[in-house]
């Protein structure tokens, strides 16, 4: 069929193709779908009159409703569906050329004629069949008490002439008497019933309550029950039946006969069993969906004590291009065939696959030794998905990652353990794919750990729960104060204080970087405009520069040249008092592009800091096309000098990136300087300034401040 009819017949019979699909499944029929949709076929047409002629007529949408069920569309389901139908694909099916418009509101009312037409036949064939069923049992059980007690002949009349099936017993469960619908029921040979007993009729799947209720009955103690129960025929097939028992007793009130009357209720069984299987396995491939391997987890899960599980969460690497770059048909039959080798992978007892959706299988063990039998079942998985998929005269090789969680039953829910075993599979995708990971409790608490501060951070910022921190910048000549690099901190509710390490990776992710580094440019030029205000009456008070990191997105973003610039200009703070610090990392290959927002930063005085300047193995010449003026120099080049002697090379390296950022005119920070003695090697090799525990912990602001008074009175 064409994604687009042609003409109008054509766009009729492709509204009624998707109204059939989507109520066929809440229908009680026995028709096929395709004998189902023809019947749609004219109900259809109604709507499309109702819809395009010139004056509304409520009848057309009425009509339907209860057309609807006569054909036996009787769950509120399938009202529900045809009124998303009509809503969503009439006009644009059947609208013709009219105003859209007017059609959308004649789409309504149409509706609510459907709604009305359709509730009005429900309540009356409801009421109808209630009434049907009623009289005949009343019929049945008042003639045959008025037949024992008075006149056999008009008994016999109601008896063999009702429609549901009758039978007559005595207390001791002898079949006396049955009509012949009740005959019917079980072959057509009366012999095969009268004179047998009613305790033949056992069938596995009847419960111990049944004939607890019987014999109750049979002495007296009850008046009647009612219950659900099977029966085997006579050719061995089964008969389903709603059963109603009734205690008769004579004149004198003394139990004397059991009246049985049954309702067929076969073909409706087998109608829900076809429902449930439609409900419970996948369209496409024909597994197992995801909620029948819930109900199947969870009773593993509840299986008891010394019961173990075992289960594997695969998913197609690369999946995604099939179904770009050669269709969603050919990605559906390329499922169909992963399914059919995934189902014979599991084939032993205790074992299942199942389809979750879209290219998502899990396969599931159970038994007492599932330590090694789900590691034998994903490499079985492996191996199935190694030769290359034919489609479409292509040969496509298969590749999969699967997270693998086992252990003893009852610890967790199947909630958790899909939970657990959805993250180890995107760990072994990340790994690389085409290979499988074992769950590991404490990396599954980092994956929650990281979700959870993925989620919070939002509303983090809202509720100003980041604070900053500074670490003082000294000169390494004369020991002064020159400033301080702006640390951001999370107080969070339930960690405690965590560190940028943790959640900056976070909000460049989620893209909340952007507006949290402005947050903190405000906050670090507003407390250095502060600095300033304190320090203007010291006479050789120099004033305190404060350096804040820019991480790469925010590098990227438009307003970065104008945020900083209106901060500047609503605080009162000089350019030059500010330090933007750039990782090298950001910068390597940097187009002109990306550098021309630093190149204008630079421009109005504002001091660019390449931060990390060692660890990117970048190019040392680009440092010339760089609007830099400081290099901080990582901490890895320094360890080597906390201790007597320093390390030679390590003397050499600093000494040879002095001299070049020197020749730059660019000026040296060293990170990370946390003894004298490295203090004074690198004063010796020409180091400008540093920062490090050796001169302070980052901290709260006014301990700058007072470190930079201690100096200026020293």
């Amino acid at each position: 069929m064409s994604a687009e009819p042609d003409g109008p017949e054509g766009r009729l019979r492709r509204f009624a193709t998707i109204w059939s699909r989507a109520i066929f499944p809440v229908t009680a029929t026995s028709l096929t779908r395709p004998e189902f949709e023809e019947q749609l076929v004219p109900l259809a047409a109604k709507l499309r009159d109702a819809l395009q002629e010139r004056f509304f007529d409520a009848a057309r949408g009425r009509a339907v409703g209860a057309a609807l069920v006569d054909t036996h569309c009787t769950d509120p389901e399938a009202l529900s569906r045809t009124l998303d139908c009509v809503d969503a694909y009439l006009v644009l099916y059947c609208g013709g050329d009219g105003s859209q418009e007017e059609l959308r509101a004649r789409s309504s009312r149409i509706q609510h004629a459907v709604a009305a037409g359709f509730a009005q036949a429900l309540r009356e064939r409801t009421l109808t069949e209630q009434e049907a069923i009623s009289r005949a049992a009343l019929s049945a059980r008042s003639a045959v008490a008025e037949a024992l007690h008075a006149s056999e002949a008009r008994f016999r009349a109601v008896f063999h002439g009702a429609a549901i099936g009758i039978g007559i017993a005595g207390l001791d469960g002898t079949i006396l008497e049955v009509n012949d619908a009740l005959v019917r029921m079980f072959g057509g040979l009366e012999s095969n019933l009268r004179g047998r007993n009613a305790a033949e009729w056992t069938h596995p799947d009847d419960s111990p309550h049944v004939w607890k209720l019987y014999e109750e009955l049979v002495r007296g103690e009850r008046e009647h029950y009612r219950v659900e129960k099977a029966f085997y025929r006579p050719d061995g097939t089964v008969l389903w039946t709603n059963l109603t028992v009734s205690l008769l007793r004579d004149a004198d009130g003394l139990p004397q006969y059991q009246l049985a009357l049954m309702e067929d209720t076969t073909e409706r069984r087998l109608l829900n069993l076809r429902l449930r299987y439609e409900a419970t396995h996948d369209a496409l491939t024909g597994l197992p969906n995801r909620t029948l391997f819930f109900e199947r987890l969870e009773k593993a899960l509840a299986a008891g004590e010394n019961a173990r599980f075992g289960l594997c969460y695969l998913d197609l690497d690369g999946f995604k291009t099939v179904n770009d770059s050669l269709g969603h048909a050919a990605g559906d039959r390329l499922l169909v065939e992963v399914a059919d080798r995934l189902q014979s992978c599991a084939t032993a007892p205790g074992e299942m696959v199942a389809r979750l959706g879209g290219d998502e299988f899990v396969a599931l063990t159970t038994g007492p030794d599932t330590e090694t039998e789900v590691d034998e079942l994903a490499g079985r998985i492996m191996n199935a998905l190694a030769a290359p998929i034919r489609v479409d005269g292509r040969e496509l090789t298969v590749r999969g990652s699967i997270g693998i969680v086992e252990g003893p039953a009852g610890e967790r829910g199947a909630a958790e353990v899909l939970r657990s075993a959805d993250i180890t599979m995107y760990r072994a995708k990340s790994a690389g794919g085409n290979r499988y990971e074992i769950a590991d409790p404490e990396a599954d608490a980092r994956v929650i750990t990281r979700h959870g501060l993925t989620t919070a951070l939002p509303a983090a910022l809202e509720r100003g729960e980041f604070f900053i921190e500074y670490q003082p910048l000294v000169h390494l000549g004369d020991g002064s104060v020159r400033g301080a690099e702006a640390l951001v901190r999370w107080l969070h509710p339930q960690h405690g204080i965590i560190g940028p390490d943790r959640f900056i990776p976070l909000a460049e992710h989620t893209g909340l970087i952007v507006p949290l580094g402005r947050w903190v440019l405000e906050e670090s030029v507003r407390q250095a405009r502060l600095w300033e205000s304190r320090t203007q009456g010291g006479a050789d008070a120099a004033p305190l520069r404060v350096n804040v990191n820019l991480w790469p997105m925010q590098l990227t973003h438009p307003g970065l040249v104008s945020d900083t610039v209106d901060i500047l200009e609503r605080e009162g703070l000089a350019p030059g008092a500010l330090c933007l610090e750039v990782t090298e990392s950001a910068l390597i290959g940097a187009d002109d592009d990306l550098l021309k927002p630093l190149r204008r930063l630079a421009e109005m005085g504002v001091d660019i800091a390449l931060d990390d300047f060692g660890t990117g193995y970048s190019n040392l010449a680009n440092l010339r096309r760089l609007p830099v003026s400081v290099l901080k120099l990582d901490r890895s080049f320094t360890q080597g000098m906390q201790h007597f002697p320093a390390d030679p090379v390590d003397l050499k390296i600093v000494e040879g990136i002095v001299a070049l950022a020197h020749s730059l005119d660019l000026a040296v920070t060293v990170e990370g300087v946390e003894t004298g003695h490295q203090a004074d090697q690198l004063r010796q090799l020409g180091c400008d300034t540093a920062q490090g525990w050796y001169y302070a912990r980052p901290g709260p602001p006014d301990q700058l401040h007072e470190l930079a008074l201690a100096d200026a009175v020293g």
